[in-house]
């Protein structure tokens, strides 16, 4: 089903818009997210009004710190543990069914 032309948000045709996206839109679905569109298109336009010129640009609002613990190198498992629940070993390692030919 195609949108009618007419319905549009702003300068954007919701018909085409929902084309490009592969959408299939009743006419009561592009009249809402039409909008919609024009609502999100607004508080854009109300953003662009901020005055930034002393905001300098941040890739974060908040400072980001590594919250890892320390890489400390530790001793591992012994190879009974470690196989302890393997359904089948060969070798000490897990053995696993072939699954190329």
């Amino acid at each position: 089903m195609s949108i009618p032309a007419t319905i549009r948000a702003g300068d954007l045709d919701i018909g085409h818009i929902s084309n490009l996206a592969r959408l299939s839109l009743t006419t009561q679905e592009a009249a809402q997210y039409a909008k919609e569109l024009a609502s999100i298109l607004a508080y854009v336009a109300q953003l662009k009004e901020v005055d930034v010129s002393g905001v300098e640009p941040t890739a974060h609002a908040l400072p980001i710190f590594n919250v890892l613990a320390d890489d400390v190198p530790q001793s591992g498992l012994p190879v009974e543990l470690a196989l302890k629940n393997a359904p089948a070993q060969r070798d000490n390692m897990i053995a696993v069914p072939k699954v190329v030919e």
